[in-house]
């Protein structure tokens, strides 16, 4: 169980489907990353200059869009996670 710190976000990328919709299976090396992740836990928030909590604007279940590189990958096991900063995530998906 991994718990960020500050605005960091922990998000799992979201595997793009192997099989298309007629049951043909594509190869790894025909299957697109997708940008899109799920948000796993997200951290309390940054500190302004006040020393006042700034607040997320994702939420831990919520689905996103983070950028094509960055962010720091960890592995635990066979799984891989990624964490973002708060500002770094592109978009939240509805």
């Amino acid at each position: 169980s991994l718990a960020p710190l500050l605005d960091r976000v922990l998000v799992q990328r979201i595997k793009a489907e192997t099989k298309t919709a007629s049951g043909i299976f594509l190869p790894e090396s025909a299957v697109k990353e997708l940008n899109e992740a799920k948000v796993l836990a997200v951290g309390p928030g940054a500190m302004d200059k006040e020393g006042k909590r700034i607040g997320m604007s994702v939420q831990a279940g919520d689905k996103v869009l983070i950028p094509q590189y960055g962010g720091s990958p960890i592995k635990v096991g066979d799984e891989e996670y990624s964490l973002f900063r708060d500002h770094e995530l592109l978009a939240k998906i509805n």
